[in-house]
This record gives structure tokens, C-alpha cells and sequence, in this order.
């Protein structure tokens, strides 16, 4: 069975063709623009400003959006990518299960079904309805990464086969009523996760988050009227489907295709999944089919529909329009068709903890595929996975449980006009930031010994990727080490002649007797003075290497970004 997912779902009054939004002067329209774009970032700071752990207020592992009362985007902040045009899913399921009379003033609610929203249970959505003099006006929506949420394994499990291994799933629930917390529902919160008081601290925030959402949207709407608002809101939705109508129009028509491999499903380690990406261009219109996938996997790689859409959106803005902000107006072009029952559309038990994996795959498929038409902006390959690293145990300085969880950062792909950029973490990410040294010493048992530019990483070409990093850890206490490496079967592959970059390498105990290469572990027991050295892979290349400079070779050799041993290997120099 194959289902069609038209992302066009605004109600602006504007189509490409259809009549123009009520007026409203384009200075006035410029400035409501700004107004909702910065009360998106306002949000987002009182979120990040506001938070308990270090997954948020360092990593920043969250997005906010700002919705219309029809759960369009007005408005989204700097963020995670994989969640672009994603939140309003949130509310919209609430309405379509609870009926649109379930909002009221001061409620707020939360939802981390994978099937619903897309992810795993880390990613909680909180959101609340908005309220100017008694009507509803629109919504403020957050999803942040809680560090635990009472899965078999703290943190999360890298071997689960089943969502009810994955902890609390959460449908539609209030969690504040008329302003008020519900205090039974915040206890069940509690007693069902390892970390009740940082946990229901960040839950806090995200509901200060949407206050915050609320105070400024009901700013806007008293400094301008309701009327001027939404006549200035269709005006930027039809701005920006005429922009995005206009980039697809301008590609070539026809069929493009891509395919890529997952390594495995983290369960069988032998079996690849494949993944393909095929692009319609009609027109003014795109259709992205990722309906020839794997079925859904024994292991934690699957994901809701949602959550592909938006992997496909990421894409799409990758190459259509990518400097116009989001809104309700993005993605009316677009449509994604994908197969229930697949890894990219799974239902209910299948264990959804590392859905970005594939996702991230997606995206540089969407990429490659349209490379041929648009060989000026599409990019090569990059690293692709978040490269998640996990520690967990009993901290002997306090006798308490702790969880870090971090992400790698990697090499990007190199594109027509420039190298891949080094050491930037990847496409799904965003605006997720590593985890400094200093914070990740001071609190958990673990010291990192080295950090570095990973050498000779970089694919080659005419532009080369970007290279990957080195980072060693030396652990400072008996713990459990828990990893999910991915995109050695499908390396980050160069284009139009370029090489692909090093395949990631992950090394405990590297020179000593019982050295073990690993790439995915759950829960492994590791000893005080235990040394991990983690290698992300490198971007690919663009073009021959034949046909790079000279003079960017040997600048490469001298800042250390390529060896003269490899230099001469690859490039002749």
C-alpha cells in the first residue's frame, strides 16, 4: 500500500494562480514577517535559557515553532532541521482525535508518540493554544530531547526491538489546564524516567516556551489587528509558494533517482538496507517517492511517516528556495509518498530510537538525485550520521546515575563553488552544537584526551569535503559505553567525478592488548582508564581531483587538513 503525503496544507487564500490575499502594504507585511520570525527566536532562547541538562542548554537539541489557528508555520526558529515543518503534525493529531472545541486559555500539552510526530520518545513536543480576547489565534509549539525516558536502558537503548522497550509514549496528554499544572500527570511523568527533577524542569521550560509564544503572537496581534495579521500572513505564504513554484519550475522535467545503504538495523549487523529516493519533476511541481525501502527493521532505525516528510523537506529547501524562512507557505509544491509498513513510515511495535539515521541518508539521496539538474547547487555527500556516543553509570564523585549523550561532528561535501566545510555536524542537526570539553569533563567521569581534525578524511575533487574529527576519550570510571556509528557501506560519496570521504572508525582501547572495533554497542562495560578514539568519516568530492589547484593542495598540507603521503597518492602532488 502506498500512501500520498501532500505537504501543501495551509489555508492561506492564495495559490499560484488564484486571487491575490486581501491587501495589506508590503512595508507593513515586511515587518509582520520579522515580528513572527523573532518571536520564533525569542522562544527559542527563553527554551534554551530556561532548560535543566546539558542535551539543551549546551547541544541546543530542540526547535520551536510559532503556529496560525489553522497549524500553519508563522514562524520557526534556528534549530534541528529533521523537525522543519514538522511540530504543527503535533497539534494538528490533537485536534483530529480531541475535535477543534478541545482548546482552551492557559492549557498546555505534550506528545512524543513516534508514530504521530516522527521520532523517538526523546523528542517531546509541548504546545499550547494561543488566546487574544477569547479567541484562538494561534499556537506555540517546542520539541526538546529529554535525556531519559525510562527506557529498558538509561538514556536510550541501541538494541531495542520494539517501542514498549523505549519508554514512556505519550499521546495527546494536558499537562496544564487554565494555567495550572496537572499534578497527577506530572507525577506519572516522574515515577516513569531515571531523572524526575531535570526532567520535569525542561518540561518546564518548554512550557515556558510557549508563553513566551503566546505573550509576543498576542503582541502582534494588539499592535496590528487580527485582520492586518492574517491579510499579512497570505500575502507571505503566496510570496513564498510563488518563490518555491518559480525554483522547481525553472528544473529540467523528469524522473530522478538515487539509492543508498544503511550499514544494518543495529540488530543483524551482516544486513544492509537499502533506501531510494526518486524524484518527479512536473512542472511547478515535485513529488519525492521513497516508497522502495526497506521494511521496517527489527532494530531501532524506523520512524513515523511525519518525520520522513520532513526528512524530505530538509532536502527539497536544500535546493528550492533555501535562503526564503520557513512557513505556511513552504511546501505547497511538494509531495511525499511513502509505504506504511516501511522503515520510513512504521507502525506500531517498531522500535524507533535512531530514526535519523536513515533520515539523514534520505536527505543526500533527495540531493544526489537532482545533482544532474541542478549541478550548481547540489552538494556531495556529507558524513551523514549524528555518530551518537553514550555513557552511563554511577558517578563516584556523587554516588548518582548519570547519562551523557553527544553527538559527532564530521566532514560536509564539497559543491561547485567551494569545499566541504571540516568538523560541522550533520544535515539533520543543524544548529546543534558538540558538546564542549570543559562541560562534559566537569560532569561525567570521562576526560577527553584528544580533539583534532581527522587528516586525509576529506573526499578528493576539484572542491574537496570536509574533513572529520578525532576525538579520544579516557573514562575516569567503571561505566557502560553505548555507540550507533553508521555510513560505512555507504560512505559519503563524491560527485561529477569527486571521491568519497573515510568511512567513520571507532577504536576502544586502540595499541592495547583487547582492542575492539566498534561502530554500534549497547550497554558495554567498560573500566577506569578504558581509552575510546572516535573517527567521523569526511565529506565527498566535487569534480576530478585531477583538476584541483595546485596551490589549494599544498595550503590543504600546511594547515594539516591532508598528509603529503596522501597528498601525492591522490592528487599527484
Amino acid at each position: 500500500m502506498t500512501t500520498g503525503t501532500g505537504t501543501g496544507t495551509g489555508t492561506g487564500t492564495s495559490t499560484a494562480d488564484g486571487p491575490a490575499p486581501a491587501a495589506v502594504d508590503p512595508i507593513t507585511t515586511e515587518i509582520i514577517r520579522c515580528a513572527l520570525l523573532q518571536a520564533a527566536e525569542d522562544m527559542n532562547t527563553t527554551l534554551i535559557r530556561s532548560s535543566y541538562t546539558p542535551t539543551i542548554y549546551e547541544a541546543k537539541d530542540c526547535a520551536v515553532a510559532l503556529l496560525d489557528r489553522d497549524h500553519n508555520v508563522l514562524g520557526q526558529s534556528s534549530g534541528l532541521p529533521i523537525f522543519l515543518g514538522n511540530l504543527e503534525e503535533c497539534t494538528r493529531a490533537t485536534e483530529r482525535m480531541y475535535g477543534a472545541g478541545i482548546w482552551r486559555p492557559g492549557d498546555v500539552w505534550v506528545l512524543n508518540d513516534s508514530y504521530i510526530g516522527g521520532t523517538h520518545l526523546n523528542d517531546v513536543t509541548v504546545y499550547g493554544p494561543i488566546f487574544v480576547k477569547d479567541e484562538l489565534v494561534g499556537f506555540a509549539a517546542s520539541r526538546a530531547h529529554w535525556i531519559d525516558m525510562g527506557s529498558k536502558d538509561p538514556g536510550g537503548s541501541m538494541d531495542s526491538t520494539t517501542i514498549h522497550q523505549e519508554g514512556l509514549r505519550m499521546g495527546p496528554l494536558k499537562i496544564y489546564e487554565n494555567g495550572e499544572p496537572c499534578v497527577l500527570i506530572h507525577d506519572l511523568i516522574s515515577r516513569q524516567v531515571r531523572f524526575p527533577h531535570p526532567t520535569l524542569g525542561d518540561m518546564r521550560a518548554q512550557v515556558a516556551c510557549a508563553r513566551t509564544g503566546a505573550r509576543r503572537l498576542a503582541e502582534i496581534v494588539g499592535r496590528w489587528g487580527l485582520d492586518t495579521v492574517l491579510a499579512a500572513r497570505d500575502a507571505i505564504f503566496a510570496q513564498t509558494e510563488r518563490l518555491e513554484r518559480r525554483e522547481i519550475a525553472a528544473i529540467p522535467d523528469g524522473v530522478y533517482e538515487a539509492t543508498g545503504h544503511l550499514d544494518n538495523d543495529g540488530i543483524d549487523l551482516d544486513t544492509p538496507l537499502h533506501v531510494t529516493v526518486r524524484v518527479t519533476i512536473d512542472g511547478d511541481r515535485m513529488t519525492m517517492d521513497v516508497t522502495d525501502c526497506a521494511d521496517q527493521a527489527t532494530g531501532p532505525v524506523n520512524c513515523g511517516a511525519a518525520q520522513t516528510v520532513a526528512a524530505c523537506r530538509v532536502g527539497y529547501k536544500l535546493l528550492v528556495s533555501g535562503e526564503v524562512p520557513l512557513n505556511g507557505g513552504s511546501f505547497k509544491p511538494l509531495d511525499v509518498l511513502t509505504r506504511p509498513g516501511s522503515m520510513l513510515a512504521a507502525v506500531e511495535p517498531a522500535a524507533c530510537q535512531y530514526y535519523y539515521s536513515h533520515l539523514g541518508l534520505v536527505i543526500d539521496l533527495v540531493v544526489k538525485a537532482l545533482a544532474p539538474a541542478v549541478p550548481d547547487r547540489a552538494a556531495a555527500a556529507g558524513y551523514g550520521d549524528s555518530m551518537i556516543v553514550q555513557f552511563t553509570g554511577t558517578d563516584p564523585r556523587s554516588g548518582k546515575l548519570f547519562v551523557s549523550q553527544e553527538a559527532t561532528v564530521g566532514g560536509w561535501g564539497a559543491w561547485e563553488a567551494s569545499d566541504g566545510e571540516s568538523c560541522l555536524i550533520n544535515n539533520v542537526n543543524g544548529s546543534l552544537r558538540d558538546m564542549p570539553v570543559e562541560v562534559l569533563e566537569t560532569l561525567f567521569p570521562v576526560r577527553v584526551e584528544e580533539y583534532a581534525i581527522r587528516p586525509d578524511s576529506a573526499g578528493a575533487g576539484r572542491t574537496r569535503g570536509g574533513n572529520g574529527v578525532v576525538r579520544q576519550y579516557r573514562f575516569a570510571a567503571d561505566q557502560q559505553l553505548s555507540l550507533w556509528w553508521e555510513r560505512s557501506v555507504t560512505p559519503a560519496w563524491g560527485i561529477f567525478g569527486g571521491t568519497a570521504g573515510a568511512a567513520p572508525q571507532v577504536t576502544l582501547n586502540p595499541g592495547r592488548d583487547g582492542r575492539r572495533s566498534l561502530l554500534k554497542v549497547n550497554a558495554l562495560q567498560v573500566r577506569e582508564g578504558d581509552v575510546l578514539r572516535c573517527e567521523s568519516g569526511g565529506g565527498g568530492g566535487y569534480g576530478p581531483a585531477g583538476e584541483r589547484a595546485a596551490e589549494a593542495v599544498a595550503e590543504d598540507v600546511r594547515q594539516g587538513l591532508l598528509t603529503a603521503g596522501h597528498a601525492e597518492t591522490v592528487y599527484g602532488a
